[in-house]
């Protein structure tokens, strides 16, 4: 595990500073849309943003502790269904999980946040509804949150999603944007000296910290969960790949043995770091293209080993 040695390592400071602003000159809208990649401290921040509006109202109050165990009265927050089934059987785990379409937020859940409005407030000014992945609303769902967001209520809406363009644009009129921008590879370095433990930090000797920060698009959370996925990879599956196999055979050996070793979400974050370390050693966009293609693929489980195949086979042969 790797160990962060402050608690608010995912947090935006410049975003942090608008948010506090908000809530000083109690300036707050009536809804908010986090918007970014993921991995970039969405949640983390919109927690913090919460913690300190109830803070104003309430402030000898553990808020954080009951936020945190999502048992606060004026409090509501609504994910994906059935990742929020999952989760409460027991064995969720979100980073374990790939989206494959059936995860939704139904309007069940949305006429829920109804009921939870009509009620008055217990502890604070005003209630907050924090909407996980809003970009997973349903028809019937964003249809009817727009009802709720058009009519007056005691409620504050914070919707996280990494999909701005699957949101109703009705919706998104109604919200304020907070944009939460791509890390840059001299950012997450500095990031990692001012946060983390690097003398705790191990990374496979085979891999480059470099490639690794390039790999995660910007996010320092990304960085941190592939490093822990990534040092999971037999050396013999990274030291094939540190370069584009020429041989078919062996095409077809580090296939197999991809695709019966590692998990689907292991193998795209494989296919994230191949992507940068042959970009940097051939400039190939046509190559990144197929892996871009290899990526897709997997996200939509069609026979795992073939896709690698079929991929290293067409950058053999130069199919690109």
């Amino acid at each position: 595990m790797i160990e962060v040695k402050k608690n608010n390592f995912f947090l935006n400071e410049e975003i942090n500073t608008f948010l506090k602003n908000i809530i000083q000159n109690k300036s707050l809208a009536n809804g908010y849309i986090f918007y970014g990649a993921e991995g970039l401290g969405k949640k983390q921040t919109a927690l913090q943003f919460i913690k300190e509006i109830f803070k104003q109202s309430s402030p000898n109050e553990n808020v954080e502790e009951k936020i945190i165990n999502n048992n606060h009265p004026d409090f509501l927050i609504i994910e994906p269904d059935s990742l929020f089934a999952t989760k409460s059987s027991g064995s969720f785990d979100l980073e374990k999980t790939i989206k494959s379409g059936s995860e939704i937020i139904k309007i069940a859940q949305i006429r829920n946040i109804k009921t939870f409005l009509s009620q008055k407030s217990i502890n604070s000014e005003k209630k907050i509804v924090l909407i996980i992945d809003a970009h997973l609303l349903n028809e019937a769902a964003s249809n009817c949150l727009l009802k709720t967001l058009e009519e007056p209520s005691n409620g504050i809406f914070i919707l996280l999603t990494s999909k701005l363009n699957l949101l109703l644009d009705t919706i998104i009129s109604r919200c304020q944007i907070v944009r939460f921008r791509s890390f840059s590879s001299k950012q997450i370095n500095s990031i990692l000296k001012e946060y983390l433990d690097t003398s705790k930090l191990t990374i496979n000797a085979k891999l480059k910290l470099e490639d690794l920060i390039n790999s995660a698009n910007g996010s320092p959370n990304q960085l941190l969960k592939n490093i822990e996925i990534w040092n999971d990879f037999s050396d013999e599956i990274i030291s094939k790949l540190d370069s584009p196999i020429n041989d078919s055979l062996e095409i077809l050996e580090i296939s197999k043995s991809i695709s019966e070793k590692l998990e689907i979400f292991q193998q795209i974050c494989l296919v994230n770091l191949i992507q940068t370390v042959w970009w940097r050693k051939t400039k190939n966009v046509g190559l990144v293209k197929k892996l871009e293609n290899l990526k897709y693929l997997l996200r939509k489980n069609i026979q795992p080993r073939l896709a690698w195949e079929i991929t290293f086979l067409e950058i053999l042969m130069k199919d690109i």
